[in-house]
């Protein structure tokens, strides 16, 4: 597949995080892993990324705090938060703070990359239009330029 993004998968069970990586990884995706939000806002400050895939339930820093300085530091991130059966008010307050989608855990993987896709494609479209308006910004700033 071409013009995927890039994941970033964050959760503190280690196993799982890695299973999913790998199974991420041979569909094609190139991904990275983080053990906590600390890790992942850490990652998010020297790597881009596309998507990030955040348990709501860690130590330390929850899912839900992550999310927030995402959305304070790195806006152009969509985030796909995942979520056991009784977390479900967390994963509404996700949506509220700026989350993509949650999926309950266990989830069907197939669904999931659909979610990616989707989220990616919100970004997408997001950053062409953020493109063209500081194109048309700055073509407005030339033109008086050139007029004064």
């Amino acid at each position: 597949m071409e013009n995927l993004p890039r994941l970033l998968l964050v959760d503190d069970e280690e196993r799982f995080r890695d299973t999913l990586a790998k199974r991420l990884k041979e569909t094609g995706y190139e991904v990275e892993g983080a053990g906590s939000g600390m890790d992942a806002l850490d990652l998010l400050s020297t790597q881009k990324f596309d998507i990030v895939v955040m348990d709501i339930q860690m130590p330390g820093l929850s899912g839900i705090e992550t999310l927030s300085e995402i959305r304070a530091k790195h806006i152009g991130v969509e985030v796909i938060m995942l979520t056991g059966h009784g977390d479900v008010s967390s994963a509404v307050e996700g949506m509220r703070l700026g989350a993509y989608d949650y999926l309950m855990k266990p989830y069907e993987y197939e669904y999931l990359v659909v979610k990616i896709q989707e989220a990616y494609k919100i970004k997408k479209d997001r950053d062409e239009r953020l493109r063209r308006a500081e194109e048309k910004a700055l073509l407005d700033k030339v033109q008086k330029s050139l007029r004064l």
